[in-house]
């Protein structure tokens, strides 16, 4: 069903390939000031509310009226309504008149109310979308920052977004106030790493979401730094709101079951008629018979046993048993979060010969989780390298860590390595990682990767308690999120930021304890591990020189990490600085002392083996989609199948 209200106008549909003076000239808009009341009011007007439009649900009467829009449905009706007639005929009374055409209508009655039921349940899939909507925006007008509700945004409204932010609408970068801004687009595009914004135009033709580097989508998470962006669409002409409509355009189209049904409905519905002509016209001699009392009403006698004959041909119980079957598949998909708009479409995963599925978050959890670190045990014996594994695959502080024989550590801050691991993943991070008590489970605020830092190092744990691992699991879920991070924390103090940059492809820290400032730095293995020239070592915490043997066993490590073991990888270093430093500059980012190699995944969910099997059993062909290396997850996937 359409809108009753009629869409409003695009603002601006090629503010990409746009620059940002072009934009805001187009919206009449000044950067520094915002838009004036009277602008808003007549922005509000041309374009309309910044909410998805309701949408006028299918009348209950119509619904009901649309299960029985089907022949061999119809052709009960009617053998229903004969059957009661002769029955009338006959002189039958009571509850034998009514008996044959009750059970028709009761079959009837309930393949239609399952069938409303299944429909109107599966209307409200689209009001779902609302959830990705943002509830406050901190807009510019009038010269002055202001938070106000979302959806009194309007198109050229300048919009500050920072950590955290929900984008509120579909809005052209206009401002950078960091070093950088990355955006998790997952929603929209399936991609597991957040996306870099810039502030230049592009020249893309026919631009999809990815080329679109300039535009913040409605409902997506920013997930590092600050910016400002101009408004350029809202409600319906959103990124939102495309899938809403992409929702609503998707047709009917009869199953392979409704086409068997109609097709047999069809070939009965012939096959009754002949019987009945058939038998009618063969006894026209026996018209005359005495024993009828006239031609009249012989005629009449051998009319109703070929309408008795005809009754008994039709298959009352076939919908219900039809009906039955599509329920209990209905039943049995809603356990699994599966949303069925209309009952017969469960029949058609009968006949799937292919399934396209999504990766990030339909195969995996989308949820990075480290799962493997590497450190450098000594340099005067073999192996060089320690290897841990790191189990939970979740945001949940819950998983232990073991050696490479397997066995469990114990106290894993006793271990040099783990323990600076643990202080550079707490403090040389952005990000957020909470407990929501409403859908008990532990969500995060920032990129995936610094949060699955964050949860290592509630794995880790504190150093000098013995009864440390015990104590954490005595805490509330609100409490446990981030204790062991809010210890470093607390224990060092933030002086100074280097952001992540791409040609750097690394970030620093500057703190200080105890009149001691340190930097922490991560970043991609091979860029931090070029500016390293020491390592720590992890039997007795020294620090050595980092020789080219060394440099070439965790260079192996590394290709190990992240070809075998389809890792996403990351290194870990540090720096003491001179006493006093107050600021961190590129150059202070070398002469590195190496602490560890991390490697994590976004895991694939339990039931992807089972699932994938299954399919493979069935002869169905399984695609992945995704925008990741192929011989990242993909390969992982692939093997979990065999």
């Amino acid at each position: 069903p359409a809108s009753s209200h009629p869409p409003a106008p695009p603002a601006m549909e090629d503010a990409y390939a746009k620059s940002v003076a072009e934009v805001l000239q187009a919206f009449g808009v000044d950067r520094t000031k915002g838009l004036s009341d009277s602008q808003v009011e007549q922005h509000a007007s041309l374009y309309g509310k910044n909410v998805l439009p309701q949408e006028e649900s299918t009348p209950f009467w119509k619904l009901v009226l649309k299960q029985f829009d089907d022949l061999l449905v119809k052709i009960l009706i009617a053998a229903a309504v004969v059957s009661f007639l002769l029955a009338r005929l006959n002189g039958e009374t009571g509850l034998t008149a009514f008996l044959e055409p009750s059970v028709i209508f009761m079959i009837l009655a309930a393949n239609a109310a399952v069938g409303v039921i299944t429909e109107t349940n599966a209307e409200k899939a689209l009001e779902e979308l609302r959830a990705y909507q943002a509830d406050v925006a901190t807009v510019l007008r009038n010269g002055c920052f202001s938070i106000l509700p979302a959806t009194e945004l309007v198109p050229g409204d300048i919009v500050e977004v920072g950590v955290g932010c929900k984008v509120p609408a579909d809005m052209r970068m206009v401002e950078m106030l960091s070093h950088q801004l990355r955006v998790d687009q997952a929603i929209l595009t399936g991609e597991s790493c957040s996306v870099a914004k810039e502030l230049d135009s592009t020249s893309a033709m026919n631009a999809v979401y990815q080329d679109k580097t300039n535009i913040l989508f409605s409902g997506t998470v920013v997930v590092a730094g600050r910016a400002r962006a101009v408004v350029i669409g809202v409600g319906s002409n959103t990124a939102m709101g495309s899938i809403r409509d992409a929702m609503l355009r998707t047709e009917d189209e009869a199953t392979p079951l409704k086409k068997k049904l109609d097709e047999f409905g069809t070939f009965l519905a012939k096959v009754i008629a002949g019987i009945c002509i058939l038998v009618w016209v063969v006894n026209i001699g026996h018209f005359r018979d005495p024993s009828h009392g006239g031609f009249l009403r012989g005629a009449i006698h051998y009319f109703k046993v070929a309408v008795a004959l005809a009754v008994a041909a039709i298959p009352e119980g076939l919908p219900a048993v039809v009906t039955t079957c599509l329920a209990l598949g209905t039943k049995r998909m809603a356990r699994l979060n599966a949303i069925v708009r209309s009952l017969p479409s469960v029949e058609t995963l009968g006949c799937t010969t292919v399934i396209c599925s999504d990766k990030t978050g339909t195969l995996t959890t989308n949820m990075m989780s480290v799962s493997k670190v590497c450190v450098v045990r000594s340099v005067h014996q073999r192996p060089i390298t320690d290897e841990y594994s790191i189990s939970g695959t979740t945001f949940a502080p819950d998983g232990f860590i073991y050696d490479a024989s397997e066995n469990q550590l114990e106290f894993p801050p006793q271990s040099p390595c783990l323990l600076h691991i643990a202080m550079c993943s707490a403090l040389c991070n952005e990000s957020t990682l909470q407990y929501n008590p409403d859908k008990k489970s532990y969500e995060k605020i920032g990129e995936s990767t610094e949060v699955a830092l964050r949860v290592l190092v509630e794995k880790v744990g504190l150093p000098g308690f013995d009864s440390m691992p015990s104590a954490l699991n005595m805490l509330t879920k609100h409490e446990r999120a981030s204790y062991c991070n809010h210890y470093w924390e607390n224990q060092f103090r933030k002086i100074s930021v280097l952001d992540f940059s791409r040609d750097r492809k690394m970030m620093s820290v500057l703190c200080s304890r105890k009149q001691q400032e340190i930097m922490f730095s991560k970043g991609a293995p091979e860029s931090v591990m070029a500016r390293c020239t020491h390592i720590l070592c992890n039997d007795d915490g020294s620090s050595v020189p980092l020789t080219m043997d060394i440099r070439n066993e965790l260079e192996a490590r590394f290709q190990s990490f992240a070809g075998k073991d389809t890792l996403r990888c990351l290194a870990l270093a540090l720096k003491r600085m001179p006493e006093g430093q107050q600021s961190l500059s590129y150059a202070d980012e070398a002469n590195l002392t190496f602490i560890g190699l991390v490697g994590m995944l976004d895991p694939p969910r339990d039931e992807v083996h089972s699932a994938i099997h299954s399919c493979m059993s069935a002869g169905i062909r399984v695609i992945v989609v995704t925008g990741d290396n192929k011989n990242l997850y993909v390969g992982k996937l692939v093997r979990l199948s065999i």
